[in-house]
């Protein structure tokens, strides 16, 4: 039997399947968890290059073009993260939907079991 909140899933994945499939929508739909995983990183290379000059070149020993190198890097592991993040919760929503429909087919047909 397929509870209320189960149909109203149903309903809701076969309005919106097509347009939560879209690249940029699983983009935009996940760099908020994204930017909150990739900021500290972002944030504490740039608090130690902006007030300990010196000591951030005497430790770490690279050139400046590294401080920006780092930067992009921490970009692309954002992007990254935000796109396979919403394509996992897209993937595990196709499976219960279509688990749902199959357990909804199964119930209306008797005869197949």
């Amino acid at each position: 039997m397929i509870t209320e909140k189960e149909k109203q899933f149903l309903r809701y994945w076969e309005a919106n399947k097509e347009n939560e499939d879209k690249f940029l929508n699983k983009l935009l739909g996940g760099l908020p968890m994204a930017i909150m995983f990739g900021s500290p990183v972002i944030l504490s290379v740039v608090v130690v290059r902006l007030f300990f000059p010196d000591w951030y070149m005497k430790i770490s020993q690279t050139t400046p073009g590294m401080f920006i190198s780092a930067i992009i890097a921490v970009v692309c592991i954002v992007l990254f993260y935000s796109f396979f993040r919403m394509q996992y919760k897209w993937e595990m929503n196709e499976q219960l939907y279509q688990e749902l429909k199959y357990k909804e087919d199964r119930k209306e047909d008797p005869s197949s079991k």
